[in-house]
């Protein structure tokens, strides 16, 4: 008798064998999705609406380490941060196509595990899994997801929608997966320097930011609940401060934001200190909280308003104002783009 998990390697099963183990477990739910896994290409009836298409990939040692990066998490984040951007543009996303690239240090258990954290978001949030690509890799693991929504035309919202004066609104809170990082990252380094068990107790908030975020679906059912449509919208990926930029220059305008709006949870506030951070810093460009940073207009406020899940951070500018930071005392200072950029060498 042993505990010796079961590795089949993946040259058992080669490629073919591989997409039909995976395409098993795949069950369709979407009217829109007419085929999916199994032939040339899928088929997709959108029935008269806009498609929104957008794709994300992940690298290993870029985007996420293994070490303390779950399988299964990591699979379900794969997809959560696509479908983030298919929310972003106030649609609704209902299908995904998945590309992963794998060395023959993975068996075929591994990608399973990856594929059950995949089909889990997937269920959660209604959409099919109808396709995608699996090939060798020379190194590491990496994986593309392209998601696909619909909307009509009335209801798409831009990032280059926002007017003189709209209000700046944020979802939840920020800064708490760039702290989760940051205690993933201290203790990786503490077991790899003395062989010391990671010690993860009480920042279960911060380490589910990181490892297992979510899209804020829920946001968009609120605003059309409340009878608000955004102005322009984008989801908070590379922090606070970059996607305010990025809103600001679509729309051809200035922006001002408040430290002292900003929502910082407490746990992050105080691991934050601990760490001997700045958390305004950490939330303006922590990134990877997958927040809805969108803008109304003035009239809207009274709707969102003292609502729970809404903080309003600051409002938009003429273009010659600039990007600006106003500091707890009122002081001002230049708002700078410092979150993540793939292309910018780290270290």
């Amino acid at each position: 008798m042993t505990d010796t998990p079961l590795r089949t390697e993946l040259s058992a099963l080669g490629e073919f064998g591989l997409i039909e183990r995976l395409a098993s477990r795949v069950q369709l739910t979407q009217p829109s999705t007419v085929k999916g896994i199994g032939d040339d290409a899928a088929v997709i009836d959108p029935s008269g609406l806009h498609q929104v298409v957008t794709t994300d990939m992940l690298v290993e040692g870029v985007h996420f380490d293994l070490a303390y990066m779950p399988l299964k998490h990591l699979g379900y984040k794969a997809i959560v941060v696509n479908l983030s951007d298919v929310y972003a543009m106030n649609a609704e996303p209902r299908q995904v196509t998945v590309a992963l690239a794998l060395s023959n240090r993975f068996p075929v258990e591994a990608v399973e595990e990856l594929y059950e954290g995949m089909l889990l978001a997937c269920k959660h949030y209604g959409v099919d899994l109808v396709g995608g690509d699996t090939c060798s890799s020379r190194s590491g693991l990496v994986i593309a997801v392209t998601a696909i929504g619909a909307a009509t035309a009335g209801e798409l919202v831009y990032r280059n929608g926002a007017g003189e004066h709209d209000l700046l609104v944020v979802s939840g809170d920020l800064g708490g997966a760039y702290m989760g990082l940051q205690v993933l990252e201290r203790e990786k380094s503490v077991f790899t320097e003395t062989g010391a068990q990671p010690d993860l107790a009480g920042h279960d908030y911060i380490l589910e930011r990181q490892l297992k975020p979510e899209a804020r679906r829920d946001i968009i059912a609120l605003l059309k609940q409340l009878g608000v449509k955004p102005t322009a919208m984008i989801d908070i990926s590379d922090g606070l401060a970059s996607e305010a930029i990025h809103i600001a220059r679509s729309s051809g305008l200035g922006v001002r934001l408040y430290d002292e709006k900003l929502p910082i949870d407490p746990h992050t506030y105080n691991t934050a200190r601990d760490f001997n951070l700045d958390p305004t810093v950490c939330a303006l460009s922590g990134g990877e909280d997958y927040e809805l940073l969108f803008t109304v207009r003035q009239a809207d406020f009274e709707a969102i308003k003292g609502n729970p899940n809404l903080t309003v951070v600051g409002h938009m500018t003429d273009a010659n104002s600039g990007y600006r930071l106003v500091d707890k005392q009122g002081g001002e200072h230049e708002l700078t783009a410092q979150g993540w950029d793939a292309f910018l060498k780290k270290g």
